[in-house]
């Protein structure tokens, strides 16, 4: 089934054909942290929606490759290099690697190449020299290099592909060396900004003096050096679209003469508690203090898979309660079948595959796709509750559930997960009931309870699950 997507630079649901001739190799960019700070549950919604487009893309046969930028060096990084009185790299790598971590703790796929901003100089200084030899871009008195909005529309370009701009009634001839500004404004914006004091020891040379890259020119070097000048899709937040897309844009295309990107999404706002996420509010979430709060990444991935990422979403702890019970449904339907299936394996059974993946291939509609899951959690419930179904049939069920994970990567839990305290508690309860003192095994049952776990017994021994 053809898989269709929001192209936000056509404002329309398009049918998705990759530029490869073969029909098969994608290049996928997504915009990636600008490491200063522990990535926030907004940031993790962009990335596990990248998660899911790249895991679709691949169920659907397709050969992806994924990039994913880290931005190490902007306004903010060398703000708190300034203020904590340590390199760069020093300064960024710690925010790097517990950015990884997180995203190996939310089942997120890790991209197939991390370029970083700094490693990726020699690209971005060439691109501006592409800029400057056309035209568009120019070197004023302070030294840095300056991308000219009016020149590039001079020669013929769009400026305002992703989201109509009216142009006349923004403000305009001004000139930004900052990394972002005011949406009302349209700015020239900076390439290449001239070393200053502040800057202490974040510079390198250049043909234009001694400086440092702007943040949308970053992107456009590194998208282009691992993907080439035209690829198939680039991710982010909504929030990018205006101006560090456009600007992406506007660069690249200023400088190849070719169009940038073939599909553009973007994923929407994410509110928490219904509010805009604020620390003052107490609302403002890392992955961390979810993880400090006794959640796991399972269930917060879970939770940001349940709206359509075009839908602003509304994210709570109680809806992390909820996700918490949705995937113990699963954990205990897919339980019962590995028990059941034993050893056997088969193919997958029909249904729920084909369901779930007409779901998603209708612009990745998570909604109907998780109803396609739960529909069969209860009709799969129901055939073993009648004693229906023999070891081959779970074994079809299960390779099914697998098939579908595949792309929704929450997995389920497993014996290993089981705390040692609890193993031993439901072990000391196995051997008070061979000696006859159900006083004491009622006596641990309640405190396995109390800490949150369910002791079942079973023809083939006891059973943990969590409550």
């Amino acid at each position: 089934m053809a898989l269709k997507l929001f192209n936000t630079l056509t404002r329309s649901v398009q049918e998705f054909k990759p530029l490869d001739a073969g029909g098969k190799k994608v290049g996928m960019y997504c915009c990636g942290p600008t490491v200063y700070d522990f990535a926030h549950i907004g940031n993790w919604r962009t990335f596990v929606f990248a998660d899911l487009v790249r895991r679709t893309l691949e169920f659907s046969g397709n050969d992806v490759t994924h990039v994913m930028n880290i931005t190490d060096v902007e306004d903010k990084i060398i703000k708190r290099v300034r203020e904590t009185q340590t390199t760069l790299r020093e300064f960024t790598g710690k925010f790097e690697a517990a950015f990884l971590d997180d995203l190996k703790a939310l089942g997120c796929r890790e991209p197939h190449q991390k370029p970083r901003a700094t490693e990726s100089i020699a690209e971005i200084i060439a691109l501006i020299e592409k800029l400057i030899a056309r035209g568009i871009a120019y070197q004023a008195n302070d030294g840095s290099v300056y991308f000219s909005i009016a020149k590039y529309q001079g020669c013929g370009c769009h400026y305002g592909q992703l989201l109509k701009l009216n142009l006349d009634e923004m403000r305009a001839g001004e000139r930004v060396a900052s990394d972002e500004y005011e949406k009302e404004s349209i700015a020239d914006f900076a390439l290449w900004k001239a070393r200053v004091p502040d800057d202490g020891d974040v510079f390198w040379p250049s043909p234009f003096g001694a400086g440092r890259p702007g943040w949308h020119i970053e992107c456009s070097a590194m998208s282009i050096k691992a993907l080439g000048e035209t690829f198939d899709l680039h991710l982010g937040g909504e929030d990018l679209k205006f101006p560090h897309h456009e600007d992406e844009i506007a660069q690249s295309e200023g400088a190849t003469g070719k169009p940038f990107v073939k599909f553009w999404l973007h994923g929407a706002h994410l509110l928490v508690e219904g509010r805009k996420m604020s620390k003052s509010l107490g609302n403002f979430f890392t992955l961390r203090d979810l993880l400090a709060k006794g959640f796991t990444g399972r269930e917060v991935r879970y939770l940001l898979l349940t709206a359509h990422y075009r839908e602003t979403f509304n994210f709570t702890l109680d809806g992390l309660h909820g996700a918490k019970t949705a995937l113990a449904r699963i954990d205990e339907c897919v339980g019962k079948l590995r028990e059941l299936a034993g050893g056997v394996t088969a193919a997958p059974e029909s249904g729920l595959p084909e369901q779930f993946s007409a779901a998603l291939a209708d612009d990745l509609n998570i909604s109907a796709a998780w109803g396609a899951v739960f529909k069969w959690v209860s009709a799969a419930n129901k055939r073993l509750a009648e004693n229906s179904m023999n070891a081959p049939a779970a074994a079809a069920a299960l390779a099914a559930w697998e098939k579908v994970d595949s792309v929704l990567g929450v997995g389920v839990n497993s014996e290993a997960e089981i705390p040692a305290e609890i193993s031993a508690l439901a072990a000391e309860r196995t051997a008070a009931k061979k000696a006859k003192d159900f006083k004491r095994a009622d006596a641990i049952r309640d405190e396995l309870k109390a800490k949150g776990w369910v002791i079942e017994d079973t023809p083939k021994g006891i059973k943990l699950k969590k409550n």
